[in-house]
């Protein structure tokens, strides 16, 4: 084995042998695995510690075999053109994490690090270099980024059970406005006055001989005109009020089917990125709320300026706003001011870059609850979850975007506006 040679002078010549013992010393004892290959890639010494994870006792025994010996012909060909790259420009390679297939289909990972070797003129000679076994911290890191993705998964799954959730409490009020207008319209017809209508032919079919008399002589009959004027007047404004009803009903139906429709064809587009138009989500994110928003007497203003067509998908936008615009509302809801009011507005950001505006004049935010707000579990309403605003965070980072939220503080309102990058 070439000996590690001190300077010239710096010892003397009782340094060789020991040298030799603290090479020795060391490949007998280092935990970690230690080799040194000469320039065909071979084994010329080995730690114990690396023999033994070859399932050998004695180091020797790993002397002039190569990596394709133990490990698959592909990682033996990656080994090799790693040392072949060191060798020919001496720059080492440090702390590369990398998978070894071994010969019988097992896979674990090791942290190398290696270097060129050079003997007492400075020459390359070969390679060596040392690795730590990381299978188990590799197999927990993996299962930590395996349950990540499943928690962020669980929130988005979550988030967009809110807004179907949202979307059904909506839904449900318009059911509610249905059900009035039904109730109306049946009592209305219950309460019509068609019946009088057969009454007065069924009198008029009794005086039909001497009708003429009947309508000028008798009582009833003078007050004929009288009650038929009545009869129409009341017709005419029965038939009003129930047009009115039968317009509302329809229009709630009109409502149900495009919310409806709406949401079934967002959850079909859910992995798709396209162009998008800013407004026409945003005025489709308004719809899913019109209802809850009109029942708590919350106004909505726009101020929409013209931007180019954002990338992202769908659905996951949708939910985004929709989370927004309803936690707007319940903010404005809750809040002091003699009006509540939601502004939605749209603008460009930085080049590339388009901001979706969610503001509302409400119950604001402490200081304090700035740096939580999109934390998973975080919530500052009574019956909240913290699913929404989380996993509405999540959607945005997916599409390439962000959600920032500011408030001046309690009873001053919040704005929410979310970023999303221009379409290609």
């Amino acid at each position: 084995m070439t000996s590690f040679a001190p300077a010239p002078g710096a010892v003397d010549a009782s340094a060789a042998p020991l040298d030799r013992t603290l090479v020795t010393a060391f490949l007998e004892n280092v935990p970690d695995l230690v080799y040194f290959k000469d320039r065909d890639s071979r084994f010329i010494a080995v730690s114990k510690s690396k023999a033994r994870r070859h399932g050998l006792q004695n180091p020797a025994d790993l002397v002039g075999k190569s990596d394709g010996d133990y490990f698959s012909s592909q990682h033996a060909l990656w080994a090799r053109a790693d040392e072949e790259s060191i060798m020919s420009t001496g720059n080492p390679i440090l702390g590369q994490v990398e998978k070894l297939t071994w010969a019988d289909g097992r896979e674990t990972w090791a942290r190398t690090t290696k270097l060129p070797l050079r003997d007492e003129s400075g020459e390359i000679i070969g390679t060596f270099g040392i690795s730590q076994d990381v299978t188990a911290a590799k197999n927990t890191e993996d299962a930590l980024e395996r349950t990540r993705k499943e928690l962020i998964e669980t929130s988005r799954l979550a988030g967009m059970a809110e807004v179907a959730t949202g979307v059904l409490h909506n839904v449900g009020n318009v059911l509610n406005s249905l059900n009035i207008s039904s109730t109306l319209l049946a009592t209305g017809l219950r309460q019509s006055k068609a019946e009088s209508l057969g009454k007065l032919s069924a009198l008029l079919a009794t005086h039909r001989d001497d009708l003429a008399d009947f309508l000028t002589n008798d009582p009833k009959g003078r007050r004929l005109p009288e009650f038929i004027a009545s009869l129409a007047l009341n017709a005419l404004e029965e038939r009003t009020r129930l047009l009115a009803e039968v317009e509302s009903l329809q229009k709630n139906v009109d409502h149900i089917r495009e919310v409806v429709v709406m949401q079934q064809a967002y959850a079909t587009m859910i992995g798709v990125a396209e162009p998008l138009d800013a407004a026409e989500l945003m005025e489709d994110s308004l719809r899913m709320n019109v209802s809850s928003l009109a029942r708590h007497d919350v106004h909505v203003e726009r101020e929409f300026f013209p931007v180019p067509r954002i990338q992202g998908e769908r659905g996951k936008v949708l939910q985004i706003l929709v989370n927004l615009i309803a936690n707007a509302k319940h903010a404005a809801d809750d809040g002091a001011a003699p009006e509540k009011i939601i502004t939605l507005r749209i603008e460009a950001g930085a080049p590339g870059r388009v901001l979706l505006s969610v503001r509302d004049n409400g119950v604001g935010i402490a200081p304090a609850n700035l740096a939580n707000i999109f934390a998973h579990g975080f919530t500052t309403r009574k019956n909240g979850h913290g699913f929404g605003l989380h996993s509405s965070a999540n959607a945005a980072k997916e599409m390439k975007g962000s959600i920032a939220v500011h408030s001046d503080g309690p009873g001053r309102g919040a704005t929410f506006t979310v970023e999303l990058p221009t379409a290609p």
